[in-house]
């Protein structure tokens, strides 16, 4: 008995230490705020393929300084998940080490109400190895193989849905993250777990990897990185309230979190794309309200709000507001990347902007870039327009800062441009 329970201990200190047993990863207490920025070759890869013109010259003479620091425009989406599993030890850490000032954990929770990082509640089944764990038995619905006609074409696609809301955070850390796909053609398990698009890599996805984090978790480590944090609050996908755990509890639960930690009101821009979460942090936390974050979820620009509208979302108390980067860019009818309507009526109306997300769409010569470039794509002919895309951002438009699924890019356009 007293073996069983030591063994009981040593497993817990591993759980909270946000390392499962046996994984031979770091323990938080062995991370430490990275000593110097490394933006790898990837920024200087895409200033060589821009158009000759002032900002290509700023911006080479600016790599030849060879040391950067961290910037707050530089926020790590989900970590750095261009090429580490998303909302993992290993991602956030990357995320820091290429200069991310600030660090993005997407809140969700558990059956037994316990908040952790997962971009969604129902993603588990793309974004971890559950379906080849014996938890799959607890997912909303088990993985169904691809089916095909006698030709070999695809008939119906594979599918499965995993919630964190089915699992104890217990069993929530014994899965490991993986790159966020899926193989709709999976006829096995294994085949549905890949699906990597082709411009990312699996390279850091192995079994001593993808260190699944809680929200709390998620806090010291960030302390750990001297980064700031930006959590976004998740819609759940069960109905509130959900055992007794209202809406505005999970809301609050998540501020609480920070003011246990110590961590300053002005170290976080808590976000949501519910305005009601907005609304109930302005009025009960004004502390932290003041910096949340109203996300905008339209898919096109007609969906946008109206000048009208960004008014009234201030005269709320909403002070930042987060659209997609469409909706802040157009293209003049030239070729030339300009301030959209959308962009000039948030700043009328006196609302601070965040944008997301810079790499994450792929190659871009190739044009059909979609949702991200989708006002601007004729505007865009190679990947070094991505430098052009910030620049107006940040210099025409005056964003706060840019979620990127590879902050190295954004923390060395920040550098150059004497952004904070």
């Amino acid at each position: 008995m007293r073996n069983t329970l030591i063994l009981l201990v040593a497993l817990a200190g591993l759980m909270t230490s946000g390392v499962h047993a046996g994984s031979g990863g770091p323990t938080l207490s062995e991370i430490e705020k990275p000593t110097r920025v490394q933006i790898g070759p990837r920024p200087l890869f895409l200033v060589d393929d821009m158009r000759e013109g002032p900002l290509k010259q700023q911006l080479r003479q600016c790599a030849q300084r060879g040391t950067y620091t961290a910037r707050e425009f530089s926020i790590g989406h989900r970590g750095a998940p261009m090429q580490f599993p998303e909302h993992t030890l290993e991602s956030y850490v990357a995320a820091a080490r290429t200069g991310a000032g600030i660090i993005e954990c997407d809140v969700t929770f558990t059956k037994d109400k316990q908040l952790v990082c997962r971009h969604a509640q129902n993603d588990l089944h793309t974004s971890t190895n559950i379906l080849a764990t014996e938890l799959a038995a607890k997912c909303t619905q088990p993985f169904t193989p691809a089916t095909f006609d006698a030709n070999g074409a695809l008939v119906t696609p594979a599918t499965a849905e995993c919630r964190t809301s089915e699992l104890t955070l217990a069993e929530f850390k014994t899965l490991r993250g993986k790159m966020d796909a899926f193989n709709p053609r999976a006829r096995t398990v294994q085949e549905y777990l890949g699906g990597t698009a082709n411009w990312r890599t699996d390279l850091y996805a192995g079994p001593t990897s993808g260190t699944l984090l809680t929200h709390r978790e998620s806090i010291e480590l960030f302390k750990r990185l001297g980064v700031k944090m930006t959590p976004e609050l998740k819609g759940p996908n069960v109905a509130m309230p959900f055992d007794g755990f209202t809406q505005e509890a999970y809301a609050q639960k998540m501020i609480d979190e920070y003011r246990q930690a110590k961590v300053p009101p002005r170290h976080v821009w808590p976000q949501s794309f519910d305005i009601r979460d907005v609304r109930y942090w302005v009025a009960q936390e004004p502390e932290f309200g003041q910096q949340a974050v109203y996300l905008d979820d339209a898919n096109t620009v007609a969906d946008l709000p109206t000048y009208a509208e960004l008014v009234g979302y201030k005269n709320e108390g909403v002070q930042i507001v987060a659209p997609p980067i469409f909706a802040l860019l157009a293209d003049d009818g030239g070729g030339r990347i300009v301030p959209s309507t959308y962009a000039r009526n948030a700043k009328a109306a006196g609302l601070d902007i965040i944008t997301w997300t810079l790499e994450r769409s792929g190659v871009l010569a190739d044009g059909g870039n979609g949702f991200y470039y989708q006002s601007f794509d004729t505007a865009i002919k190679r990947e070094g327009d991505m430098m052009q895309v910030l620049d107006v951002l940040a210099r025409e438009i005056g964003i706060l800062g840019i979620f990127s699924d590879w902050p190295a890019t954004t923390t060395f356009y920040a550098n150059c441009a004497g952004l904070r």
